[in-house]
């Protein structure tokens, strides 16, 4: 089985602040993003999966 690591603070913090984009636009509170709803929480949930499989990340 893989090592896992825990993910740097500033990578952490762009995967949430991608997920609450995500939110964001899922809630339509920035109209202009409800379009990317979906894909900016998934970038946010691979870039943490990302973060813990990959060293240094």
């Amino acid at each position: 089985m893989r090592n896992l690591s825990a993910p740097k603070v500033v990578t952490w913090w762009i995967a949430v602040g991608l997920g609450v984009l995500g939110l964001l636009g899922y809630l339509g509170t920035v109209a202009a993003l409800s379009e990317y709803a979906f894909w900016l929480v998934a970038a946010g949930l691979l870039l943490l999966i990302l973060a813990t499989l990959l060293r240094d990340l």
